[in-house]
């Protein structure tokens, strides 16, 4: 796994719920690939994590991974280990309380198991070029669903 992609990803949403969007950039050796779409009904939550799950499923083969995301309910559940947490536990957050989005989360890990992947957080909407063009594109993809 020498390869290193850099997956940028935002997701938005028009009320929360209501119609959200995903956007991300793919790049990698120079070259860069946007993806975007998204769902009538959904969360901003839901969007944040439909756009790394879309970025790490274009990959091809198992590559090393840097994910660029602002969403910090992302960066925390995997880097703090509360996501593997949620699943061994039948996707409970504690003895009473549910996790929200198991669909999406179970998704992820298995898709993390595949690829070495780092993330890296950054504040949203502070001029971080990729990061804004990726919530360009979510905010176009669901502007258009309406």
């Amino acid at each position: 796994m020498n390869d290193l992609v850099t997956i940028y990803t935002d997701g938005a949403c028009s009320g929360n719920p209501g119609p959200g969007g995903w956007g991300v950039i793919l790049s990698y050796k120079g070259h860069k690939k946007e993806l975007s779409g998204g769902e009538r009904q959904t969360t901003n939550n839901r969007m944040e994590l439909t756009a790394v799950i879309e970025g790490l499923s274009a990959l091809t083969r198992p590559c090393r991974v840097n994910v660029v995301t602002d969403s910090k309910y992302v960066v925390d559940a995997i880097t703090l280990g509360w996501a593997r947490k949620w699943r061994a536990q039948g996707w409970m957050r504690n003895k009473k309380e549910k996790a929200l989005n198991p669909d999406l989360w179970e998704t992820l890990l298995d898709l993390l198991d595949r690829h070495e992947v780092t993330f890296t957080w950054v504040k949203g909407h502070a001029g971080h070029p990729e990061n804004e063009r990726c919530d360009e594109l979510a905010v176009s993809f669901y502007q258009n669903l309406r």
